[in-house]
């Protein structure tokens, strides 16, 4: 089996989370890591990780250059970087390298150079990059047709330091068609990762979809399944959501043979 090189943008508390679980992933040769620090730049990451046949090296982000790509080829760029990366990407799209960008605070100027770039390259973006919560919104999507007349309510809980609401929470409202100031209920306690609960209210039942993040392993192995999933797909922009709902109508029509 041929493996999928990849780059990866962003070395934090979650990049490098992400960055282990492609290490271990056996379809994935991860290439290079870039970073906005130039701390360590160089260092091998087999000195993170201790995996001796890892030969992936850490640059700086003002080391990415158009030259850089042809020197250091990969097939997709994964982006946990920040608003920052998305400035180097601009060389990339024009050679064809795939990107998974799974940020959730780009400006509307940003947004525009996302789709700049699908133009060029395969460009799927989802800020919540987690197969649960991207099947929790199309399975509450699916909830919403069957019973259109339901109350709706989200309930999003994080750690007790996160002052905004919710961008995944923001994002289902919308998706539902809820207004957000009146059907998002935050909750900050504790250390809690992240969750997000669908409650659809009907006369004499009650339905709960809910998601919650117990590592944040999870988001890289999200973005494992979007690399994988790309890797024949044309120049566009995609999402976890198409992901999962063409999963989902697969099954379907598997069940109703």
């Amino acid at each position: 089996m041929k493996k999928i090189r990849v780059g990866i943008f962003g070395f934090g508390k979650t990049g490098r989370i992400v960055v282990e679980e492609f290490l271990k992933n056996p379809s994935m040769n991860v290439c290079w890591v870039a970073r906005r620090s130039r701390e360590a730049q160089g260092r091998s990451l087999a000195n993170y990780f201790g995996l001796d046949i890892c030969k992936a090296r850490l640059h700086a982000l003002d080391e990415i250059t158009p030259a850089f790509f042809e020197q250091n080829p990969v097939d997709v760029i994964i982006d946990f970087s920040g608003q920052s990366g998305i400035h180097a990407y601009a060389c990339a799209a024009k050679q064809g390298i795939r990107l998974v960008s799974a940020i959730s605070n780009y400006s509307e100027h940003e947004m525009d150079m996302l789709d700049e770039y699908s133009k060029e390259a395969a460009v799927l973006y989802s800020p919540n990059i987690t197969i649960g919560v991207n099947f929790l919104m199309v399975a509450s999507k699916v909830m919403q047709r069957i019973a259109p007349h339901a109350d709706i309510e989200i309930v999003e809980e994080h750690f007790k330091g996160k002052k905004d609401v919710s961008g995944t929470a923001c994002r289902i409202a919308r998706a539902l068609s809820l207004d957000e100031s009146s059907h998002i209920n935050s909750i900050r306690v504790g250390g809690v990762i992240g969750r997000h609960e669908v409650i659809f209210g009907l006369p004499n039942q009650t339905i709960r979809v809910i998601h919650e993040s117990i590592n944040r392993a999870a988001f890289g192995q999200g973005a494992i399944l979007a690399a994988q999933w790309l890797a024949d797909k044309p120049a566009g922009v995609y999402s976890m959501e198409q992901i999962i709902t063409e999963s989902m109508a697969s099954i379907a029509v598997d069940l109703a043979g």
